[in-house]
């Protein structure tokens, strides 16, 4: 049996593609994309930008 071994870069970016696919079929992400439906320049970004900007609205309110 042979073993798969992933750089270091390869390893993150497969661990934040998981990463940004179950935030953005989360609760809290598709709620935060509704109450922003009304935003074209939230709506016209990619789904990373838009997971990119969650967290840090997200990580900002925990702050508080």
């Amino acid at each position: 049996m042979s073993s798969l071994t992933l750089s270091p870069a390869q390893s993150d970016a497969e661990i934040w593609e998981n990463l940004k696919g179950a935030i953005a079929s989360s609760s809290g992400f598709e709620r935060w994309r509704s109450e922003r439906s009304a935003d074209a320049e939230i709506q016209s970004l990619s789904k990373e930008q838009q997971v990119r900007i969650y967290l840090r609205e997200t990580l900002e309110t925990l702050a508080y």
